[in-house]
């Protein structure tokens, strides 16, 4: 299945200065977020990418010309350096298409500048270049097989650290307590769309809100609950974190490396709700790409 990924965006709240590198090449470890997204697909099979590019295109694609295989697999040495002899490798079955869909686009408009290399695909993937998670894929695209939405999205729990309180009157505080525990939903990109959601998508606008929206009144857009791992690398504290997650070892994100995943439960999706189920609808925080 083709995995349409966003790397275009200016993440301004990421950059150290004019000429620093786009978001979705921030370094988590010896390889770029971006790679990590890839890897991540690429884990369950999935291995022909079309890359939205904008931002940064230039840093994008020399990456991948000159990319280095011996940075993340193990190798021998011999003949003085001459001979490198892999033991085994990240990228030599992926198919990358690098496609410059404009420096100020939505998300919207980069999804119809791609529309020629899979809209006569059954369904493609599509996705941030800046969110990691483990969350089952393919039992999400089970799930959404069996429907006839035109979109899926991740729904994870609002990730704020931040307490919202209540006030009675008299301006006296009568609660204080996490965001999280307000059970409302954040979209957690992760996209399987079919080709119809280029039939709501429009110059000038984007894919969420806009395009969704268009989707609702039919009851066409599902969301897939999912409560374990997921991170936006939205801020330098963001990438912090998940440094400091890949230096301890701890990654549930890196699916592919048994090293760091010793004694993980597999990931499930949270069970889908009752037609009258009304457990806080998703809605966007406002992730760019």
């Amino acid at each position: 299945m083709k995995v349409v990924l966003f790397c275009g965006g200016l993440g301004m709240r990421m950059r150290e200065d004019a000429a620093s590198a786009p978001k979705p090449m921030a370094m988590i470890g010896d390889r770029p977020l971006l790679w990590h997204v890839m890897r991540y697909y690429a884990h369950f099979g999935h291995t022909d990418f079309i890359l939205c590019l904008g931002y940064g295109a230039v840093a994008v694609k020399d990456y991948f010309l000159r990319y280095d295989e011996t940075l993340s697999n193990d190798f021998s040495l011999a003949m003085d350096g001459r001979d490198v002899r892999l033991f085994s490798a990240d990228i030599t079955d992926w198919n990358i298409t690098f496609i410059d869909t404009g420096l100020g686009a939505s998300i919207g408009e980069r999804l119809i500048r791609v529309r020629p290399y899979v809209e006569d695909e059954p369904m493609f993937l599509a996705n941030y270049a800046d969110t990691l998670t483990d969350a089952p894929l393919p039992e999400m695209i089970d799930r959404f097989r069996f429907t006839d939405a035109v979109a899926s999205l991740l729904a994870v729990p609002v990730q704020s650290t931040h307490h919202v309180i209540d006030i009675a009157p008299g301006d006296q505080v009568t609660r204080v307590r996490p965001i999280r525990e307000l059970m409302q939903w954040e979209n957690g990109g992760y996209f399987i769309l079919r080709p119809e959601i280029f039939d709501v998508l429009r110059e000038g606008e984007d894919l969420v809100p806009q395009a969704f929206d268009r989707l609702l009144p039919e009851q066409r857009l599902i969301a897939q609950r999912y409560t374990g791992f997921w991170r936006a690398a939205d801020t330098f504290k963001d990438r912090a974190e998940l440094e400091q997650l890949y230096h301890s070892a701890r990654c549930p994100w890196m699916l592919w490396d048994a090293n760091r995943n010793r004694g993980r439960r597999p990931a499930t999706l949270e069970p889908v709700l009752a037609a009258t189920g009304s457990a806080g609808a998703p809605r966007d925080l406002g992730l760019t790409g």
